[in-house]
């Protein structure tokens, strides 16, 4: 949409301006009606006669008007004794002094100058919404070299395979000979794969600062554009420009944007694109050598590329880029903590343990968040505590102290939130809890967070229904407390989650005695097309009946299990639930103390004002607990 604008600015400017010069070329084009010139005695016999009505001298020339309204044009000797002519026979004298003629050089600037000021205008504007005035086709691709700052390997840390992988195109562009004498040949293309926020863009960048080459580096959506052939002629421009460079590397991000599928279009409305990638493709192996040009495209959505993009002489290595382990979280955390002065106490070991699933980019939220909540509290080094905090706002959000919530909807909340973490520390195979709280955080407005001791690569089926078990133990404690009748929608989150993964269960992982190990596609969708346009129906009516009858039963089973287990710890409930009102928050360690007796040792409150309160009762009239 954003093109259409530009393009119609354009074409507005365009127009602008040719009216304007076509008006000016009118005009000079259409001069004024010259005079009639008559000799100065032929001027003298019609002033005799009477015909002449009006006369204007300056200097040696006259002009004026016959009585029959003709304009005439004469020039006179200096003898001023024919005014005398002209008062005898009552002829209207004008006299003016006499002007200089204009030179050429002025004449014309006058006329042509306002056509000059409205070109100037015209291509100033287009040069503003365009960028450049005539570089439609000219790559927007971005050099970056040493002056930018040099990123290398030093700088990435937690993908070491991906890293020990891109070390051989280093090794390559430093000494191509070390290849060629053996016959091999150097990957063309490098497709970089991973999650967003793994470090893709940050490893490309550590290839060009290793081997100390030129890095252009541009978005696959920087070629296309509404006219057609400009994102085919963008591409051609910036080979040409990285051969001149050469040996050199080329970095596309987002390379999904320009690579997809191929025939996948409604209408012909995809051609811009498909012309575009196979100008990409012929570039890359076609009849002309690129040699010395590295191609490096980064993407989190492999499934979508054209398969002629994946074949060998173009993105011949695939370099997956996973999500960092504890151990790359915490080399991560080193790399991000440089310039930040860090207290004794940090412990960057048990922070990357408690961020399972955190990239790159999760970390260093977590390491700016933590300096910003040390520099807000006054402090001169990061604490424990303030990474603490900041693994919590990334994980869960702001607090939301200033919620005004009444008594009986923090009584509801807490005891929601204690029969999730009572469950969970009474089901086997559960994550340990972390974390408890009934301060608003986010969109949620209590929550319950579960660590995993270490990385987890699959789940079985036993912490699959203790999973189930877990999401249901909020409205199991509703009920149980406050009975049937005042449930709230508190769990409706709750309950979508469980719903998913039972039928992930039933659908994908054929976790089902009665459906069996069978996965059942629901629709097969076209990729470019989205999720709406075509779906194919692969299950009978009978079978989904059984599909929808199974993920019924797994989630009443886990209801029961959560009710049960809850109904045997019942002393545990109410003393957890009265925890959380009372501080709030608790860790998994002082839910624990709690729970044999130990009553949680704080430090000096801080600033933080407590949870607000309304007098207002809720409605609906929930009595309190027994």
């Amino acid at each position: 949409m954003n093109a259409y604008f530009r393009n119609a600015a354009i074409c507005g400017s365009f127009a602008f301006g040719l009216a304007v010069t076509f008006v000016l070329l009118q005009t000079s084009s259409n001069p004024p009606t010259p005079l009639n010139i008559i000799a100065f005695s032929q001027f003298l016999h019609e002033v005799d006669r009477g015909r002449v009505r009006d006369v204007l001298i300056e200097g040696d020339q006259i002009s004026g008007t016959l009585a029959d309204g003709h304009s005439f044009q004469s020039y006179a000797p200096d003898d001023p004794s024919f005014v005398e002519r002209l008062y005898a026979k009552r002829v209207s004298i004008t006299v003016r002094a006499p002007q200089e003629e204009p030179d050429w050089i002025v004449s014309l600037l006058s006329s042509w100058l306002p056509f000059v000021l409205v070109a100037v205008f015209a291509l100033s504007r287009m040069q503003r919404i365009t960028g450049n005035t005539f570089g439609f086709g000219k790559s927007p691709a971005k050099l970056l070299t040493q002056a930018h700052g040099r990123i290398t390997f030093a700088d990435v840390a937690g993908v070491d395979e991906a890293r020990s992988e891109l070390q051989e195109i280093v090794e390559f562009l430093r000494d191509p000979g070390k290849f060629e004498r053996l016959g091999g040949r150097i990957p063309r293309g490098v497709l970089l794969i991973g999650t967003p926020g793994v470090g893709k863009t940050l490893i490309a960048r550590a290839v060009a600062g290793e081997a100390g080459v030129p890095f252009f580096t541009i978005s696959g959506s920087d070629f296309v554009e509404m006219f057609v052939g400009v994102g085919a002629s963008r591409v051609r421009d910036m080979f040409e420009q990285a051969k001149k460079k050469a040996p050199c590397i080329i970095f596309i991000d987002e390379i999904d944007a320009m690579g997809h599928h191929r025939g996948a279009g409604l209408g012909g409305g995809n051609d811009e694109r498909e012309q575009t990638l196979n100008q990409l493709l012929v570039e890359m192996d076609g009849f002309q050598a690129n040699e010395g040009i590295i191609m490096i495209a980064a993407t989190n959505r492999p499934d979508v590329l054209d398969g002629a993009l994946l074949r060998p002489g173009r993105f011949d290595r695939q370099v997956i880029v996973p999500n960092p382990d504890v151990l790359g979280r915490e080399q991560i955390l080193k790399v991000h903590v440089r310039r930040v002065p860090l207290s004794p106490d940090v412990n960057l070991k048990m922070i990357a343990r408690g961020t399972p699933g955190f990239t790159g980019a999760d970390l260093m939220n977590v390491v700016n968040e933590a300096a910003l909540l040390a520099a807000r509290r006054n402090k001169q080094m990061v604490t424990q505590v303030e990474f603490e905090d900041a693994k919590a706002k990334v994980m869960m959000g702001a607090e939301r102290r200033s919620l005004v919530m009444s008594e009986q909807e923090k009584l509801l909340v807490a005891y929601h939130e204690a029969g999730h973490a009572i469950v969970a520390l009474k089901t086997k195979a559960a994550d340990p809890v972390h974390k408890a709280t009934i301060i608003p955080r986010g969109r949620s407005i209590g929550m319950v967070v579960q660590l995993p001791e270490r990385d987890k690569l699959s789940m079985s089926r036993e912490q699959m229904t203790s999973q189930l078990a877990i999401l249901m133990g909020g409205r199991a404690a509703e009920e149980l407390v406050f009975g049937r009748a005042n449930v709230t929608s508190g769990a409706g989150s709750d309950i979508e989650r469980a719903t998913k993964l039972a039928r992930m269960m039933v659908t994908r992982w054929g976790l089902s005695e009665t459906l069996g190990t069978i996965a059942y596609g629901e629709n097969q969708e076209e990729v470019f097309l989205g999720h709406s346009v075509a779906r194919q129906q692969s299950i009978s009516q009978a079978t989904a009946r059984k599909i929808d009858a199974e993920i019924r039963r797994l989630n009443e089973d886990a209801y029961g299990q959560a009710k049960g287990i809850l109904a045997a710890g019942r002393g545990d409930l109410e003393v957890l639930a009265k925890g959380l009102l009372e501080y709030e928050t608790l860790s998994g360690d002082e839910i624990k103390g709690l729970l044999a007796g130990r009553m949680p040792v704080r430090e000096a409150p801080t600033a933080a004002p407590k949870l607000r309160s309304s007098t207002v009762p809720s409605i609906g009239g929930m009595p309190p607990p027994p």
